[in-house]
């Protein structure tokens, strides 16, 4: 299987299954002395590991990241920094329950890749969905809390802006509540509106999907290409790459086909010596070119597909059955999803920022 690899300058690797004895990630052209350790690479893992509430799956793993290389003392400051070398990382898996499969290794489940792994490979691991499951997502995290250390004049958040067919109240947006519940939500309204939704979801044996949202402050003038290596397209490509991920759009994005151009286009103005925006409707990109606002996207994340409701299918024999998929599986996968595009943004950013000062000479990280 290839194509387990994104980024150019900054590039990531990941690997393992998720019934596997361990998955991770290297990450290939990190800046030498760039300060990092596990703990702080543990911190945003911990954001994303399952098992922290009634809202995800009750699969319990500590996500506990070793570094394996990569890394070594400064020579003057004895601080644990990156050599420049590739990063290697390690997540072992240790609260697997393989025998809940068992019943459905011979059929595909609706809505899953079980079938397409299948009939292009000839082969596929069933415990858990193997690389096709969420659980891929916590070497993301890990290479993103990298990334971030190459971005010290960027910040990136995230927040769960819809789950199923209920949205926030953006008038209510409040960064500060995002950490106040389980649904990463800046809306507290729509977070304890959700919590009784979720929770029918939740035993009915059913899932929902979700729409989350990632604001990149800081990012600078002038990182992207156009045409080919465009931002936006880049960071299309990484959301899109996520698990259950099935829509993408950056600024206003397809509402954007509703507007008038005067309605659309943001209009500029001169503040001091440097040219602004009177509004945001890019989404930060201009040309595949970042414009110096806060570049934002959003992505829609589908219902989980493994759900307790019978539904018709077929086996590997190509008859017909049913299935039912027993198991710990989060109801709305979308929550956890939060972090993953976080770090998926940071990850773009990374090696945007290193192309940049690569094709133009700009200061070095």
């Amino acid at each position: 299987m290839s194509h387990n690899s994104f980024g150019h300058l900054f590039r990531v690797t990941t690997w393992g299954e998720s019934h596997g004895p361990a998955l991770g990630c290297t990450v290939d052209g990190a800046p030498p002395r760039v300060p990092i350790t596990a703990e702080e690479i543990q911190h945003w893992l911990d954001q994303r590991k399952p098992g922290q509430n009634r809202f995800t799956t009750q699969r319990r793993e500590a996500d506990e990241v070793k570094i394996l290389s990569g890394v070594f003392e400064h020579p003057d400051t004895g601080a644990q920094v990156t050599t420049g070398t590739p990063i290697q990382l390690m997540i072992e898996n240790t609260d697997q329950r393989s025998k809940d499969y068992s019943d459905i290794k011979d059929k595909y489940r609706p809505g899953h890749a079980d079938f397409t792994y299948m009939e292009k490979y000839g082969i596929r691991d069933y415990r858990g969905g193997g690389r096709q499951s969420a659980r891929e997502t916590a070497a993301r995290v890990a290479a993103g809390a990298i990334a971030r250390k190459i971005l010290p004049e960027v910040t990136v958040r995230g927040a769960l802006v819809q789950m199923g067919p209920h949205a926030i109240d953006r008038n209510n947006w409040d960064w500060d509540e995002v950490q106040n519940n389980p649904f990463w939500c800046p809306d507290k309204d729509a977070a304890a509106a959700w919590e009784g939704y979720l929770d029918d979801v939740r035993k009915a044996g059913s899932s929902c999907g979700a729409v989350i949202e990632i604001v990149a402050s800081g990012v600078p003038v002038g990182w992207g290409a156009p045409v080919y290596g465009k931002l936006d397209t880049e960071l299309a490509a990484a959301m899109m790459s996520i698990n259950a991920v099935k829509g993408v759009e950056i600024g206003n994005g397809f509402a954007a086909a509703a507007l008038s151009g005067e309605e659309n286009a943001d209009e500029m103005i001169r503040e001091g010596d440097t040219v602004g925006f009177t509004s945001n409707h890019a989404g930060g990109v201009l040309g595949g070119i970042s414009t110096g606002q806060d570049v934002v996207v959003r992505f829609a994340v589908k219902p989980t597909s493994s759900i307790l409701t019978p539904r018709k299918t077929v086996d590997r024999a190509g008859d017909e059955t049913e299935i039912v998929t027993k198991g710990r599986h989060d109801p709305c996968v979308g929550i956890r999803a939060v972090p993953v595009g976080e770090a998926m943004m940071a990850c773009v950013l990374a090696d945007q920022k290193l192309r940049h000062i690569g094709q133009t000479g700009a200061a070095p990280v």
